[in-house]
C-alpha cells in the first residue's frame, strides 16, 4: 500500500507541475532541496548504460512549501562506485519542455551523487565530498556547482515498500559549465598537464593535495574534464572528490604504482611550474585558510563533532606544510612532476 502510495502522489505531482510557477534556478539557492524518487536499482543496473535511459520521476519541494514533479530519464554513470557500491551514481536528462517553469529549467542533464552504502553513516561520506565541491569553488573559478539533496527514496525492489531517506547532491552537467564560461569542453581529448593553464592547473593541483587525491588524471580525462577557454587556454575542471583522505570511505584506496599505500598520505602529483608561480598560489590558499576550514564546520548539522574535527586535523596538515618553507621545498616544490 505504502509503494502504491508512494508511485500515485508522483503521479499527481506531475499534474501539478504543468501550473507550476517559475521556479528560482536549481543552483542559486544553498538550502537543502527535498526531493522524492523511486527507481528498481536492479534494473536500472541492467537495463541502462551510457546510451540507454530509463523513464522515472523527480519530485521536489518548490518555493511555497508543495511538491512538484516532472518526467525525467535515468542512467547508471561512473566505474568504481557503480562496481562496489549498493547504490550506483546516476546521470538524469530531463526535456526542455518539461523543466520549464520548475526548478530545473535550464538544466538538460545532471549527476546525481547517492549514498554508496545503506548503513546508517553512509551519508556522512555524501556531506564531506560535497564539501570538497564547495571548497574547491574558494580556490578556482571554474567548477562544477553542486546542491545537497534529501532524497525520499523508494526502491522498487524492496518487497516492503518502505521509502528510505538518503542524502545527495546534484552535480551541473558538464555542458552547463561550459556554457557558463562561453566555453567547450573537449571530449575524449588527451592533455599533458604542462599544457594547463598554469595558475588554473596549480590551483587545481594544489587541491587534490589538499584533500589527499591521488585520483585524476589530465592526459586520461580521469576525474576531470577539460575547458577550453576563448583564448585557447584549456582548464582543468575537477570532479570525483570521494576517494580522498578528506572524505575516507570504507572503499577508499590507491593505485599500486604510487609511493603512498593509502589515501590519508599526501602525494603532491602536479606537474613543476615556475617557482614565483608556485609561491604565488601558495600564498593565495594561505589567504583562504580560514573560508576553507569554515566550509567544513557548515557540514555540522549532517556529520557529527568527531568527524569535523578529524577533518580539521587532516586540512592543517595540508596549511602546516605552506606555512613552512623547508616543508613545502620537500613536500611541493621538490616533489612536482617534470616533463620526463
Amino acid at each position: 500500500m505504502k509503494k502504491l502510495l508512494f508511485w500515485v502522489c508522483g503521479l499527481i505531482f506531475l499534474t501539478f507541475s504543468v501550473h507550476a510557477k517559475q521556479e528560482a534556478r536549481l543552483f542559486d539557492n544553498e538550502e537543502i532541496l527535498d526531493v522524492n524518487m523511486g527507481f528498481s536499482v536492479k534494473n536500472l543496473r541492467k537495463f541502462t548504460n551510457d546510451s540507454t535511459y530509463m523513464d522515472s520521476f523527480f519530485a521536489y519541494k518548490n518555493s511555497s512549501g508543495s511538491m512538484d514533479s516532472l518526467e525525467v530519464e535515468l542512467r547508471v554513470r561512473g566505474n568504481f562506485r557503480l562496481q562496489n557500491c549498493f547504490y550506483p551514481p546516476l546521470r538524469m536528462k530531463i526535456k526542455k519542455k518539461k523543466a520549464k517553469g520548475t526548478i530545473l529549467q535550464g538544466n538538460r542533464k545532471l549527476k546525481i551523487v547517492f549514498p554508496c552504502a545503506k548503513n546508517s553513516n553512509a551519508d556522512s561520506f555524501v556531506a564531506k565530498e560535497f564539501a570538497c565541491y564547495q571548497m574547491y569553488e574558494l580556490v578556482n573559478q571554474h567548477y562544477f556547482r553542486t546542491r545537497l539533496v534529501r532524497i525520499n527514496f523508494l526502491n522498487e525492489d524492496d518487497k516492503k515498500g518502505e521509502p528510505v531517506q538518503l542524502l545527495g547532491f546534484l552535480v551541473e552537467d558538464d555542458d552547463e559549465v561550459a556554457k557558463r564560461f562561453d566555453a567547450e569542453i573537449l571530449e575524449n581529448t588527451r592533455v599533458i598537464g604542462t599544457l594547463l593553464e598554469d595558475s588554473s592547473a596549480v590551483r587545481h593541483d594544489y587541491f587534490q593535495f589538499m584533500i589527499g587525491n591521488t585520483d585524476w588524471s589530465s592526459l586520461n580525462q580521469h576525474n576531470m574534464k577539460i575547458l577550453r577557454l576563448k583564448d585557447d587556454s584549456v582548464i582543468p575542471l575537477a570532479y570525483d572528490f570521494d576517494m580522498t583522505g578528506l572524505v575516507m570511505p570504507p572503499y577508499s584506496q590507491v593505485s599500486n604504482l604510487l609511493e603512498i599505500s593509502s589515501v590519508k598520505e599526501r602525494l603532491y602529483r602536479g606537474y613543476c611550474r615556475e617557482e614565483p608561480m608556485m609561491q604565488a598560489i601558495r600564498q593565495e590558499y594561505l589567504a583562504n585558510e580560514k573560508q576553507l576550514l569554515e566550509a567544513v564546520n557548515d557540514l555540522q548539522p549532517l556529520i557529527n563533532e568527531r568527524e569535523i574535527d578529524n577533518m580539521h586535523a587532516f586540512l592543517n596538515e595540508f596549511f602546516d606544510i605552506l606555512k613552512d618553507d623547508n616543508r613545502f621545498a620537500i613536500n611541493i616544490l621538490s616533489a612536482c612532476r617534470t616533463v620526463n
